[in-house]
């Protein structure tokens, strides 16, 4: 069972009237985006930080907005931090919502969570997210719709296990990975605002660590079956990645199919920097593969 840390610098927030819903914020050094994640969770009943042993002000701005702080430590293979979270939590709801420190829940979601689990009418939804870069919205690029499964029953969700064959360089957290839920699944309407990467070094350092993973995954997207519980969606867009991964010149095709195809183009300055950096991600991962060749590491 983890070990909640004893330090708070100021009472709990009053809990009139607020959500039957645990929410779970997994971090590492996110002192800055926690200032402005928190303050819009003060609807939920309890907030967990789950933190990688940070070196910033994470905790401590944690602890002043009342939330529960949990250290978690990463063995290099499984589990990763989100599963880690719901199977050793002290939970006090059955619902469950996952949030990254780079995004905030707006009072129209907040209101709308609170209305859609009191209904019962599904045991997860799927939140889409508006994502912001450089100052602007991203519209297009093929980023206009990103939904995930982050509200959900705990007992019935769990992140699809993929276990990390790079050593760990890939960071402790779920990124790609997808929630496999035993349930009845709906969406809600309102979405997450997604603050992503504040600067390019954050955006280029977060997706070396992501190219490492698909690298190491490589195989398994390849050759193993798809997981049922990921959603219809979500198995569609993993049939399309077996074909894509197979595809030569894919950093080229990348870029065409977001800046072109998906309208990159109409989101400006950013949308170009956006795409370009897409690109230099899908060669990343291809050049991250054929390394692991290289040194006989892949299989």
């Amino acid at each position: 069972m983890p070990v909640l840390d004893e330090a708070r610098t100021a009472a709990p927030l009053s809990k009139t009237a607020r959500a039957p819903v645990s929410v779970i914020v997994p971090v590492k050094n996110e002192a800055e985006n926690l200032r402005r994640c928190l303050p819009a969770l003060d609807w939920a009943d309890e907030v967990f930080v789950v933190d990688s042993q940070s070196t910033d002000d994470t905790r401590d701005v944690a602890l002043e907005r009342g939330a529960n702080v949990v250290q978690f430590a990463f063995n290099g293979v499984y589990p990763k931090k989100k599963n880690w979270s719901l199977d050793n939590l002290p939970f006090r709801n059955e619902w469950v919502l996952i949030v990254d420190a780079d995004e905030v829940v707006v009072p129209a979601l907040a209101e709308e969570v609170r209305a859609r689990i009191a209904a019962d009418e599904a045991d997860g939804y799927y939140l889409n997210s508006k994502y912001y870069f450089l100052g602007r919205r991203i519209k297009h690029c093929g980023y206009s719709e990103c939904w995930n499964l982050r509200l959900f029953k705990r007992r019935l969700g769990r992140y699809e296990r993929m276990p990390d064959l790079s050593g760990g360089r890939a960071g402790d957290n779920e990124a790609h990975e997808h929630v496999e839920l035993k349930g009845r699944v709906g969406r809600l309407t309102h979405e997450l605002d997604h603050h992503a990467y504040p600067t390019i070094a954050a955006w280029v350092e977060k997706h070396n660590r992501y190219a490492v993973w698909e690298a190491a995954q490589y195989e398994r997207f390849l050759s193993e079956p798809i997981p049922g519980g990921i959603g219809r969606g979500k198995r569609f867009k993993r049939m399309l990645k077996k074909v894509y991964l197979r595809l030569p010149m894919r950093p080229a095709v990348r870029f065409v199919y977001s800046y072109v195809l998906r309208l990159g183009f109409l989101d400006g300055k950013p949308g170009l920097v956006f795409c370009g950096l897409l690109s230099f991600y899908d060669f990343l991962a291809w050049a991250n593969v054929y390394e692991r060749r290289v040194r006989g590491e892949d299989g």
